[in-house]
């Protein structure tokens, strides 16, 4: 049996991920600081897979705190999901971002090196491919950025690399993501930030609670199918499933790979928020608010790599992302 490191494993990915792997027969550990996540989200974890994570409240800021995991466990592959992540708060704090994120990954890469471990997967970004390359979005493209969260992912893709090519038997797996959504089936786990939400559905689904009176729609005046911006979606247990597969993947080689997870089309906010209307049962009341700064107009993958080299297709749809998402609220409101 293999342990994986799962850094930010209580949050949002990190948590359907650990549930992935634990299904899979995998050891999980997990490293989270909880700066945006809770603790009883490990709890969740267990429920469904009636096996107990271990959990390390450790933040990546601590180098010594992440020896001592590396020390107790012996540590075969390492999910790097640890990070902050909100777009519109790294245009506002650059130095917090780039602080924190480039030195948890410099501070793991020491752990992971004086260990010997050589296996990680990276959660990245679809905003490394910036600004100017047309959709739909393949690893082949310049990668540059449009804002300071989106230069932390390139600025750890290119130190991943490098490590890589100067440690000849190491793995890394660069997973280039676009907008996960959705939640669990059982309704046990899902996107729960902590205060006002910096992602839309999680936003959209406390719109429809009645906890924020409507919802942004930040700009209705790009060039797409009705002007307001348009994303790949892709549920968040497709998300995982693509992990699991891209782990053993990165376990069968060395060197560098980053491979597109998406569903290979985009939905525009205002279809999102049709769609969530249908599940929640209501309409929800939204705003045309100005444009945000780095947001840009659309942004969809080319899955062809997934496809050829982790066997990798999105399976679920935007109602399914939305009715699962609604599920994992109402049970929240049932255990409040």
């Amino acid at each position: 049996m293999k342990t994986i490191l799962v850094t930010g494993g209580a949050g949002y990915i990190g948590s359907h991920v650990c549930v992935q792997l634990l299904e899979a027969g995998y050891s999980v550990v997990i490293a989270d600081n909880l700066c945006n996540a809770q603790r009883d989200v490990v709890d969740r974890i267990a429920r469904i897979t009636g096996t107990q994570p271990v959990f390390y409240q450790t933040d990546l800021l601590d180098l010594d705190g992440l020896r001592a995991i590396f020390r107790a466990h012996a540590i075969d592959g390492v999910l790097h999901f640890a990070g902050l992540k909100a777009v519109g708060e790294s245009t506002e704090q650059p130095l917090r971002y780039y602080s924190n994120n480039l030195t948890g990954t410099l501070h793991l890469l020491t752990a992971m090196q004086e260990a010997g471990c050589t296996t990680l997967v990276f959660s990245s970004s679809a905003t490394v491919y910036g600004a100017d390359n047309p959709v739909p979005f393949d690893e082949r493209m310049p990668t540059s950025a449009t804002n300071p969260y989106g230069y932390t992912k390139v600025v750890q893709e290119r130190i991943l690399t490098d490590i890589a090519a100067a440690q000849p038997d190491m793995s890394v797996l660069l997973l280039r993501y676009f907008n996960p959504v959705g939640a669990h089936p059982s309704g046990w786990i899902g996107e729960d930030p902590n205060g006002i939400p910096n992602n839309l559905m999680p936003y959209v689904a406390k719109v429809a609670t009645g906890e924020l009176p409507c919802i942004n729609v930040f700009g209705n005046d790009y060039d797409t199918v009705d002007g307001t911006g348009v994303r790949d979606y892709i549920h968040v247990c497709d998300l995982a499933r693509g992990h699991m597969l891209a782990l053993e993947y990165a376990f069968g080689r060395t060197g560098t790979d980053i491979i597109n997870l998406g569903t290979g089309r985009g939905s525009s906010v205002l279809e999102l928020i049709y769609a969530f209307s249908k599940a929640c049962g209501h309409p929800l009341p939204y705003v045309i608010a100005p444009r945000r700064p780095g947001d840009i107009a659309s942004c969809w993958a080319d899955t062809t790599k997934a496809k050829e080299v982790l066997g990798f297709t999105a399976q679920l749809t935007l109602a399914d992302m939305c009715r699962d998402s609604w599920h994992f609220i109402c049970r929240q409101r049932e255990r409040e």
